[in-house]
């Protein structure tokens, strides 16, 4: 089983350690990949001129307030890194709570989990990074579009695994790579009842902890599905309300967000 993630834009800057050693990172393979764009990152966003800064901030979608954003993403070849599991820090990792698991569910979370990221491709989250800020959808000079330039070099690289896959991106992360594996993809939605009637809605900014929850409640029980049925049979063992929209998709209905 793979759970596929996407990453969060609060990320906890490691304090000390040593920079991120890309060919340890997931799929090795990856790494002359992950070298070109984090030098592209670092070069663009070590100009320090007005006029290289402001291009910078608009490259990555920032606001002038986030200026120390560039200027960490600068100094990424030597930042200090640390486990994924504790620099993704967003709203969906709150939510899964990580570092409050018991040893084999942390185990077998780090087993399966795999984040997407503009800057890396695809990372376990034992895999040890620096906070940084790139999104999938960003078009870095000399470069181009994230989002295409990942799903070329992730494609061949990825293909080879094997399902059930448990497929929790959004956006351009899910772009970044379509499973060829047995996969389902989930959609939160909110049921509320007004006036006798249950209506539902797309849950936006819940729908991160839901998933976060989500994978918590498959780590804590160890599930080891083989197909996309036993995956789905899983959460409904866990009360989680899932209906089957079409194949490969999924609804998890949530009354509480």
């Amino acid at each position: 089983m793979l759970i596929l993630l996407p990453p969060s834009e609060g990320k906890s800057a490691p304090a000390t350690g040593a920079p991120a050693d890309l060919d340890a990172l997931w799929r090795p393979e990856l790494a002359r990949h992950r070298r070109r764009v984090l030098t592209k990152l670092v070069a663009m966003c070590g100009r320090g001129s007005t006029r290289g800064v402001n291009a910078s901030l608009a490259t990555l979608g920032l606001t002038a307030g986030q200026h120390p954003e560039v200027t960490r993403n600068a100094g990424l070849l030597t930042a200090p890194a640390a486990p994924a599991s504790e620099v993704y820090s967003g709203v969906l990792y709150e939510a899964l709570g990580f570092a409050d698991l018991p040893p084999a569910a942390q185990e077998w979370v780090a087993g399966r989990a795999v984040v997407f990221s503009g800057l890396w491709g695809a990372v376990r989250l034992s895999d040890r990074i620096p906070a940084y800020r790139c999104s999938a959808g960003v078009t870095l000079p000399g470069l181009g579009g994230l989002t295409p330039y990942w799903k070329k070099a992730l494609t061949p690289a990825l293909n080879r695994t094997e399902g059930p896959i448990l497929d929790l991106r959004s956006g351009a992360y899910a772009a970044m790579w379509t499973p060829s594996a047995p996969a389902v993809a989930v959609r939160v939605l909110h049921e509320r009842v007004a006036d006798g009637v249950a209506k539902r809605s797309v849950v936006s900014h819940f729908n991160k902890a839901t998933k976060g929850r989500l994978v918590r409640s498959l780590a804590l029980v160890s599930a080891e599905p083989r197909t996309v049925d036993e995956l789905v049979e899983a959460l409904r063992d866990l009360k989680h309300t899932v209906e089957e929209r079409s194949p490969g998709q999924l609804d998890l209905i949530v009354k509480d967000l």
